[in-house]
């Protein structure tokens, strides 16, 4: 999260902590002080995807072939000049840091409903000042990344910690991000992406010890500093008191200033007046209303401490307890073996989520561009629960009798209050011969466990029958049938038009260069699309999940969205197939892809006619019809939120059916 201000405060008060330089003459001084030692940038890459993600259109569902283009275009920049960079992704979300993250839900739900307003208002795309970024597009950058052949990194416990470690550790050049803690922390130097100027390689550089002169402090002051202005330890709520003291007796005030750059420079005038010892911290807790938890401050100081450092704040007998330890906690799992290898695949980004299930039982999942108006379509967190539960089953091997664990979810979507987490019971797939255990799945070899991954994959989305089938396509497609079959199941007001459109999507991007579809043109966009991309997008990362659980049936780099689906050339094939184009137009003139294009669409609606689902036609034309109801009249979203959901999986969906009725129309 950073210091609030702080960043701003040093633009506008103390300019010179931060001056321009040339990344490649940094890296041309390292090489000459440290032959042996090519020199390193490590990236804090959740803090740069908002910057990297430059692609003209952001809200139709990810221009990813795009997107991945410039990814590379990033890394041959340093490549050029010599400069290996490590990519480092927040793997959890910490125990402290829930309440923050639970407040940005709750602002990026109003942003979400400002843009599908403007959407539905003017049929285009906000400006870049209302800028969301695609969602789960973090979890796809860190693949991106690793197909490009990038060091990359899942953290165990916060990302800035690790980063700023690691940079110390091995002697980097920088570490490249935006965020204020890499300057409280005592590490390499703190480079900024958004100054970055890619082209010739420099952008701002930040300097504690220019900081430190400014605010007349030092080194060891700093996280001190830190905890006394509010950060993700030490709430702001509990120094409100605190900063009013000490803007009383600051020579300091400026009323140019800010009150927040104003209380910056009190506080710092307040702490290089207190002797640097654990008693004066001591003396400090008590001007401050901490209540029952008198350790805050320490534990808020010792967040910043790397491994080998002390502070003089802290007594030297206390141990750094920012070191994660597995032996620590109760893990849902208690295979040594299993819980090892889904941790050693986390770090490596090679599997999704799974390891926070298996340790800590407990994921969630951030904003999507989802329409809160829109009646017709569940939230993308309840039409994938189904699916997610099996995988869980999977996981957690619900079927070997004694009670399951529940697992707990954090999944945003409308209706959730996000008070705690709901307790999701695991509910065992439909596997032909009965579910595999997680050691079979993980570690047997040979055709016939091939066989079992691929069967237990299918069954977490209910088509096991369709195994054979799905095997004579290739991977990307056969992935891309499993979910989009999979969706058509469980949202009754998807139509034969929205089934179109997505097929169509897979099979003219086949062709496509990311320049092409750079130049695509939309001539207007349309909010339901917008919605369905946003919901299409993150089921690839339930086929991550999935993919992750059963011991990898298809390699991750055929679960990806530039292998399946681009944002624009969806909402351009959403319009025709509404408007009622013919196949010729729908498919760009290809007669090659007919052919499939049937079979894939025949495929689905199969799967959806054993499961009871017909697909009817609902053309809506060029007309925005978003769902006329408001969920506030609809009964269902006025239901107490409930904390568990345990029924299984044919009663839970029940709940779906009471969306707007189908009207008659022509059946596939």
């Amino acid at each position: 999260m950073g210091i609030k201000g702080l960043q701003g405060f040093v633009a506008t008060v103390c300019p010179d902590v931060c001056r321009m330089v040339d990344l490649r003459e940094i890296a041309e001084k390292h090489r000459i002080n440290h032959p042996d030692f090519p020199p390193v940038i490590v990236v804090d890459a959740m803090s740069c995807v908002r910057y990297w993600y430059t692609p003209e259109s952001w809200v139709c569902g990810g221009q990813w072939r795009e997107y991945l283009a410039i990814l590379e275009d990033f890394i041959k920049a340093f490549m050029a000049a010599g400069i290996k960079l490590v990519f480092y992704f927040d793997g959890v979300v910490e125990e402290k840091k829930r309440d923050e993250w639970i407040k940005r839900r709750f602002q990026n739900t109003k942003e979400i409903a400002r843009i599908f307003q403007f959407i539905k208002t003017h049929r285009k795309q906000p400006g870049r000042g209302m800028f969301v970024v695609p969602s789960a597009l973090p979890t796809f950058t860190r693949f991106a990344l690793k197909s490009l052949g990038q060091k990359t990194v899942c953290t165990l416990q916060e990302a800035d910690f690790e980063v700023a470690a690691y940079g110390l550790e091995h002697n980097c050049i920088g570490i490249l991000g935006q965020d204020s803690d890499y300057l409280i922390y005592n590490t390499c130097p703190y480079f900024s992406i958004e100054k970055l100027r890619l082209d010739r390689l420099v952008t701002l550089m930040y300097s504690r010890e220019h900081l430190c002169r400014a605010l007349g402090l030092s080194l060891t002051h700093l996280p001190l500093l830190a905890c006394l202005l509010g950060n993700d330890v030490v709430p702001e709520r509990l120094l409100e008191g605190f900063w009013h003291k000490c803007l009383v007796t600051s020579p300091h005030k400026n009323n140019s200033y800010s009150r927040r750059a104003n209380v910056i420079l009190a506080v710092a005038n307040y702490i290089s007046k207190v002797p640097c010892s654990y008693s004066s911290l001591k003396h400090l807790k008590e001007m401050l209303p901490l209540g029952s938890d008198m350790t805050l401050l320490y534990r808020g100081v010792q967040s910043y401490l790397l491994p080998g450092q002390q502070s003089p704040w802290i007594p030297p007998n206390v141990t750094n307890c920012q070191t994660f330890s597995l032996q620590e906690q109760t893990t849902m799992c208690q295979d040594k073996e299993i819980l090892q290898v889904a941790k050693e695949q986390h770090i490596r980004s090679e599997n999704y989520t799974i390891f926070n299930i298996l340790s800590s039982g407990e994921t969630e999942c951030s904003n999507s561009l989802e329409d809160e108006c829109d009646t017709e379509i569940p939230g993308q967190a309840l039409i994938y629960r189904p699916a997610r539960q099996h995988i869980y089953s999977v996981l957690l091997e619900s079927g070997k009798g004694g009670a399951c664990p529940l697992v707990k979810e954090w999944f945003v979507y409308f209706g959730n209050p996000l008070q705690q987490p709901e307790l999701i019971q695991p509910v065992q797939p439909s596997v032909p011969g009965g579910t595999p255990n997680l050691k079979t799945l993980w570690f047997a070899k040979g055709p016939d466990v091939e066989k079992q991954r691929y069967s237990t994959f299918l069954a977490c989305f209910h088509l096991q029958d369709g195994m054979e089938e799905l095997q004579a396509l290739e991977a990307p497609v056969a992935a891309f049938c499993c979910l989009l079959a999979y969706l058509m199941m469980q949202v009754s007001s998807l139509s034969l038009e929205d089934l179109n459109a997505f097929v169509a999507v897979i099979l003219c991007l086949k062709g496509k260069s990311a320049a092409q579809l750079a130049g695509l043109q939309l001539a207007q966009v349309d909010s339901r699309a917008v919605h369905l991309g946003a919901v299409f997008v993150r089921g690839l990362t339930t086929l991550l999940l999935a993919n992750s659980a059963c011991g990898f049936p298809f390699r991750m780099d055929d679960l990806m969205p530039w292998e399946m689906f681009d944002g624009k050339l969806f909402q351009e094939k959403y319009r025709q197939s509404h408007r009622g184009c013919s196949l010729e137009e729908l498919l760009e003139g290809n007669e090659s892809l007919y052919a499939p294009f049937h079979n894939l669409k025949s495929f689905i609606c199969k799967a959806c006619t054993v499961k009871k689902r017909t697909i009817q036609s609902r053309p809506r034309g060029d007309g925005f019809i978003t769902g006329t109801q408001q969920r506030e009249f609809n009964p269902r979203f006025q239901q107490t939120h409930r904390s568990s959901f345990v029924p299984p999986y044919h009663n839970q969906m029940r709940g779906f059916l009471w969306r707007n009725p189908q009207p008659q129309g022509k059946k596939h």
